[in-house]
């Protein structure tokens, strides 16, 4: 009898297990090595080492191998709580500083007495490993499918994400609950790495990093700024319909903002901060809310003026740590098209609705299905990480709850995932490839319009608090590009392909035809690449698709005599004929009605 696949929910402790037999078998290989730490994520788990000698993929199976020996054992779990100098000692006697380190940061950060080990025991009762951990594992290690996990890649990482501290090799590791859904992540997984957006980002002449600029500072090429002002601007025709204002803000504040804020205090490690040579104290601005608020009360309002709508594409900056930079998904510099509403309480639900209908229309017209909708809560158990009282944050999440069930979103609530100032609705995008991000989120705030003493004037002539909506529809256009860039494969939607139409004569006579269809073209608009007769037309035409322009129109003797053009759609990878004037007019009518799907061929 088959034994039956560990159900989704048990795939945390599968990983998390699985993560122990590597570092386990990475020990009995080479016994020299460091361990740190080793958590269960997405998709399978890692584990960070410090090895005396590198190791590389030709490794892989030997330490598959291993794990697959502990695995056939059937080793269990056994934990045992230890008070903390017992535990140093421990780890001490075993030469594992990373561990010992460990321990003293929980009792210093968190003042721990005790912490938990886990060990592993093998058939005869012998603990064969031992590891730092607060549990979350399967009861035998038998219980892991030996053949749906796979050692994928190595990754440098910098302990404790400090370029300045040791540098790690993090070994990663696909785990599921059978070997048909490995498989289908490891062909997921191929093609991501060939819709990678580094890659396609230098092959579409899109962005580039620079050595001498820094990392996690991208720069973009004219196509790539193309892309996000053409997208930029789709937002902001949506929101200008529906009664936003731009405003603009400096990139630096004083101090003494950010500690109104709050930001200072719960975001203090990210800050970018600035000494003027008077000695005063700025820092470069990681969002915009709280320069917001401050052109709100630069006039009294009555409550005839709200709602105020005020929109901003604007760069904020982030001194993330080097080791968690990546592409454009992870940036010291990004760009934000951040938007506030300040509105009475009652004013909420509407104003909400609104970002909703824009947030919708936006990813289907760029090529994402139904989004999925998730709440993110405050924890109740960890107030100190918020700001505000309980009872705000329970009313402030009772009204986004009664919001989501009004417009019957199908969502899922998650505790623990607030921002620090409010409750958030986040919307939730699958890619082509299955993979899903979070991407546009709505925030309700309650907190800042008290902090910043917030407030419109009402009927009565009373001052009355409002409350401070927070809405990003891309979010972080660097990240945001980075999915989109991987969802098309760098194949964009016509209206937002950077080249739009290539021009292909086939030799020196069709030059006079060409150049007049260029004319044409240009003069209604549309972006063109001209590629002239030097290179052989099969040559050309690979990189047209190469380049991902859409459409590619070869012209020759027929086409110069018919006034017609040789469609070769990239996308379809088909050719047909159609007379010049309905090409243009089609194409233009696509661009208009950004369509998803280049209509011609």
């Amino acid at each position: 009898m088959n034994k039956a696949a560990p159900q989704v929910d048990d795939l945390h402790k599968l990983r998390h297990s699985l993560a122990h037999a590597l570092a386990q078998a990475v020990l009995k290989l080479w016994p020299g090595t460091k361990i740190t730490i080793g958590p269960p994520i997405d998709y399978g788990c890692y584990y960070d080492f410090l090895f005396e000698t590198p190791i590389s993929d030709a490794d892989f199976p030997v330490i598959e191998k291993e794990m697959r020996k502990i695995i056939h054992q059937g080793q269990t779990f056994r934990s045992e709580t230890l008070k903390t100098s017992d535990a140093k000692k421990f780890w001490n006697q075993r030469k594992q500083p990373f561990k010992v380190e460990l321990i003293e940061d929980l009792v210093k950060n968190e003042g721990v007495k005790t912490v938990t080990h886990y060990a592993n025991i093998g058939p005869k009762g012998e603990e064969t490993f031992v590891d730092l951990c607060r549990g979350g594992h399967i009861e035998n290690m038998k219980d892991i499918p030996a053949d749906a996990f796979k050692i994928t890649s190595l990754a440098g990482a910098y302990w404790r994400g400090d370029e300045k501290r040791e540098q790690l090799t993090r070994v990663y590791v696909a785990a599921f609950a059978s070997k048909k859904e490995l498989d289908e992540y490891l062909q997921m997984m191929e093609e991501a790495k060939r819709r990678d957006h580094r890659k396609l980002g230098q092959e579409l002449d899109l962005f580039t990093f620079s050595e001498l600029v820094g990392p996690g500072l991208p720069l973009w090429t004219p196509r790539g700024t193309l892309l996000r002002d053409l997208l930029d601007g789709y937002v902001w025709e949506l929101r200008q319909a529906r009664g936003y204002q731009r405003v603009t803000i400096p990139h630096i504040t004083k101090k003494e903002l950010y500690e109104t804020s709050g930001h200072w205090q719960k975001f203090s490690q990210e800050l970018f901060r600035i000494t003027t040579r008077e000695g005063h104290q700025f820092c470069m601005k990681p969002m915009n809310c709280p320069h917001h608020t401050q052109i709100y009360v630069s006039q009294q309002r009555s409550y005839r003026d709200l709602p105020q709508r005020y929109a901003e594409t604007t760069t904020c900056y982030r001194d993330e740590q080097t080791g968690e930079l990546h592409g454009l998904s992870r940036v010291r510099s990004f760009t934000q098209d951040d938007a506030h509403v300040f509105c009475r309480r009652s004013q909420a639900a509407e104003e909400i609705l609104k970002i909703w209908e824009i947030v919708d229309t936006f990813y289907a017209t760029v090529g994402f299905g139904k989004l999925r909708v998730r709440l993110s809560l405050h924890d109740p158990d960890a107030m100190e990480k918020y700001l505000g009282t309980p009872e705000m944050w329970q009313s402030a999440e009772t009204e986004l709850r009664k919001i989501a069930i009004d417009r019957q979103a199908d969502f899922s609530e998650a505790p623990g995932e607030a921002a620090f100032y409010g409750p958030k609705v986040d919307f939730i995008a699958r890619d082509s490839i299955g993979r899903e991000w979070q991407v546009a989120t709505i925030q309700l705030d309650i907190n800042m319009p008290e902090r910043f003493n917030l407030f419109c004037i009402n009927e009565e002539g009373a001052e009355e608090r409002i409350v401070m909506i927070h809405a990003a529809i891309m979010g972080s256009l660097e990240r945001f590009l980075s999915i989109f860039i991987e969802h098309h494969a760098g194949l964009f939607p016509l209206w937002l392909a950077p080249v739009q139409v290539a021009l292909l004569p086939l030799a020196d006579i069709h030059e006079h035809y060409a150049h007049e269809v260029e004319t044409m073209l240009k003069n209604v608009g549309l972006r063109i690449h001209y590629m002239d007769h030097t290179e052989s037309l099969g040559k050309r035409i690979r990189e047209g698709e190469k380049l991902r322009i859409p459409y590619l129109l070869v012209m020759g003797d027929r086409e110069a005599t018919d006034r017609s053009v040789a469609v070769r759609n990239v996308q379809t990878k088909k050719q047909v004929t159609v007379p010049l004037e309905q090409f243009v007019e089609r194409t233009v009518k696509d661009v208009q009605e950004r369509k998803l799907v280049a209509s011609i061929g």
